[in-house]
């Protein structure tokens, strides 16, 4: 009889299913939910629309046809196998239009295949406040949302399976084109055009070493009579250093400003990104990868915790219990740096504010409490994300800087010195509150005061041009123009480079060949598609389907019909360029004698058999001549094992052992004859250098071209 109870007790014990999208947040919570709760990972999409066809009902109201992905089928069943066992199932995906895609198809699966009731749940945090709170207030799955990510997968789909058949007629079999990443590709092959078209002009600027007693600082040239100064030449500049060498230099004006800095909003997905470019030297793909792992959960200790909040927002809204959070730790470790009240920032009018800033989701876990837990990277993206939310609950900082003019004939140098007279938020940002604490100091001087210019610097400069996009520029770019979403930057970036249209070259993306010839056809024939207004026009419209404004079946109507006719007319009309950059080469087979073609293929130029298809022979295209001495092989390039990342070597290897780093061009040093290799730093930005480890020849500017025609040859 007490068997009996014991079972009976056991079977009106309730039992959930929740369903996450990966492993990692499934183990997290778990741990928080405890016993009568089994979590488990979709591990994504399950159903969504095959890749073999385009399966679109044009003409039945873009009806979409689903089906389950390729390998999830085993998945799929289990999870169905499970909420069939379940008195209720949760489905937890991300709090998104991908997520809200996920939970519908979900729950579409599982009707009919369980008697449980299936809702939906979001959170913002992975904590078990906020879990405990989103599972016992689950509501309905948020139709319009999904709809708003079919239209968007629907229109993806349907200029992707257009515009690819096009390209493979007119250009290269297996070639593909992307309604967002076609934009992105448009604007970095711009840039490169103004990039290529820019002329440096030289000019020269002055510096000057100036003693009082035993102290002595540099001032800088910034006025000569009366005006900015000219300084085209050496001459120009020697003319002036002439003149001063025999006039007294005097201080003429001691000016002291202070200027308040205020603290920066907690991170968007967007700045996100461009911090972790600019200070980690992260890529978009690799910062939001580190976020998921934050994200999702880490072990601290013997306990799991998700240490921030959905990285994928364009809100910079905080929540008053994360509010209360920082105000409370600033209280016990900075009382004099905290404001009489929160501060608010201003969320952006594109800004869907679905979910918070990216924070830290408690702030008693300091980076320094957490570092022994984090790989490196994680523990770096943690802590600029940290800082930046803690701080942006601090008091201002204020700076005072000093400007010194010193005059010298008909020559006004100005320095100036730096100082943080008021940290405030500054406390808790290690890596600026050095940096910023002071740019160098003064002797005390007073007007009037005669000083002795004891050294000058002329120094030689050419203007700089437009820089190339980076992940970081890239990005701000996109979301300035309205182009994609938080969950959108860093793939396209990653399509680009995977498809070959763009490369990575010392952080900064360059358009490939291939890259450029498919946006010229691009721009050419569909302008209005590859036109970042059309693009930003469609995520406002987008907006407006998942608030539920516009019917998002007619919003691709007005969109494809016209586009369908268009892509007819230019597979009709358009000149094929199939093999228009083949080139016949004086390279011989190795295996039939024949001579090789230079040929553009999918990961860039290569060299080919002109016997194919009886001979099968490429091989990589020499960049340059081997720079070893008595080595006949040449330099081309490679790849490492695992992360795939580019060098050059010899093809002479193993015997020859000689690797660079940095690629050759095709021009060769006039001082020793050795090939020049691109460089980057940001300084000079891009160069080109001697190969050479003993020649310290080197070319500022952009036109390679000009290497040879400054260089005395006959010397």
């Amino acid at each position: 009889m007490a068997e009996t109870k014991a079972t009976a007790k056991k079977k009106t014990k309730k039992s959930t299913l929740v369903i996450v999208e990966s492993p990692a947040k499934a183990k997290t919570i778990e741990k928080y939910l405890g016993t009568g709760y089994t979590v488990k990972a979709s591990m994504g999409h399950l159903i969504d629309l095959p890749k073999s066809r385009m399966a679109i009902d044009v003409d039945n109201g873009f009806n979409p046809e689903y089906i389950t992905v390729r390998g999830r089928a085993k998945l799929l069943r289990e999870l169905q196998k499970d909420a069939k066992k379940a008195d209720e199932v949760l489905l937890a995906s991300d709090n998104d239009r991908e997520g809200e895609s996920i939970a519908w198809h979900l729950r579409q699966a599982f009707e009919g295949k369980t008697n449980a009731p299936i809702r939906r749940i979001v959170f913002n945090e992975i904590t078990p406040q906020a879990i405990t709170e989103a599972v016992t207030a689950p509501s309905d799955i948020d139709e319009a949302k999904v709809n708003a990510q079919k239209a968007r997968r629907i229109l993806d789909r349907l200029v992707g399976y257009n515009l690819s058949p096009l390209l493979w007629k007119k250009v290269k079999n297996g070639l593909s084109a992307g309604r967002v990443q076609s934009v992105a590709l448009r604007l970095i092959c711009e840039r490169e055009k103004e990039v290529e078209e820019f002329i440096p002009e030289e000019y020269w600027s002055l510096d000057a070493d100036f003693i009082k007693g035993k102290s002595k600082f540099t001032a800088q040239l910034m006025q000569y009579q009366d005006r900015k100064p000219e300084l085209p030449n050496e001459k120009s500049v020697q003319a002036i250093i002439n003149e001063i060498g025999s006039s007294v230099c005097t201080v003429v004006d001691i000016k002291a400003t202070e200027k308040t800095v205020r603290p920066k909003p907690p991170f968007t997905t967007s700045k996100l990104q461009q911090a972790a470019a600019n200070r980690l030297g992260f890529t978009s793909r690799k910062t939001m990868q580190i976020a998921q792992q934050l994200y999702e959960g880490v072990n601290i200790g013997s306990t799991r915790v998700g240490l921030i909040t959905y990285m994928r927002t364009d809100s910079v809204r905080i929540s008053q219990t994360a509010i209360d959070d920082v105000r409370k730790w600033l209280a016990e470790n900075f009382p004099n740096e905290l404001p009489e009240a929160p501060i608010e920032y201003t969320v952006g009018k594109k800004a869907q504010d679905a979910h918070e800033g990216i924070r830290p989701t408690y702030t008693s876990y300091t980076p320094d409490s957490v570092k022994d837990y984090l790989t490196r990277d994680q523990l770096r993206l943690y802590t600029i994300i940290w800082e930046r939310f803690v701080s942006s609950q601090m008091n201002n900082a204020k700076t005072r800087t000093t400007s010194v003019d010193i005059q010298a004939g008909h020559a006004l140098f100005r320095v100036s010195a730096s100082k943080v007279v008021d940290k405030g938020f500054y406390k808790v940002i290690k890596l600026l509150s050095s940096k910023e604490d002071s740019s160098g100091s003064l002797p005390s001087l007073k007007v009037g005061e005669e000083l002795t210019a004891q050294k000058f610097y002329p120094e030689q400069h050419f203007t700089q041009g437009p820089a190339r996009y980076t992940d970081a520029s890239i990005v701000k770019t996109l979301e300035e123009k309205g182009i994609g979403r938080p969950s959108t930057y860093a793939p396209i970036i990653s399509v680009l480079l995977d498809r070959y249209y763009v490369t990575r070259s010392n952080k900064q993306l360059v358009p490939t060949p291939l890259g450029r010839m498919i946006n010229d056809i691009l721009v050419e024939s569909f302008p209005e598609v590859v036109n970042e207004n059309f693009t930003a026009r469609v995520e406002t419209e987008l907006d407006e389907i998942e608030e539920d404004k516009i019917q998002w079946s007619k919003m691709l109507g007005d969109f494809f019909f016209p586009f369908r006719d268009k892509v007819e007319n230019v597979m009709a009309t358009h000149e094929s360029l199939k093999g228009s950059m083949d080139e016949v080469t004086d390279k011989i087979c190795d295996k039939c004698g024949r001579h090789m073609v230079k040929k553009l293929g999918r990961f860039g130029f290569f060299l080919a058999c002109s016997g194919f298809p009886e001979c099968y022979s490429t091989r990589s295209i020499p960049l340059a001549r081997c720079p070893r001495p008595g080595c006949t092989g040449e330099i081309v390039a490679r790849k490492t094992k695992g992360r795939g990342k580019e060098f050059y070597g010899c093809t002479n290897y193993p015997d020859c052992d000689f690797i660079s780093h940095f690629k050759p061009i095709d021009v060769y040093c006039p001082k020793c004859g050795q090939f020049m290799v691109e460089k980057y730093d940001k300084k000079n930005g891009s160069y080109k250098a001697c190969i050479n480890p003993d020649c310290d020849y080197l070319h500022l500017g952009e036109n390679p071209t000009s290497i040879i025609d400054e260089g005395d040859l006959d010397s």
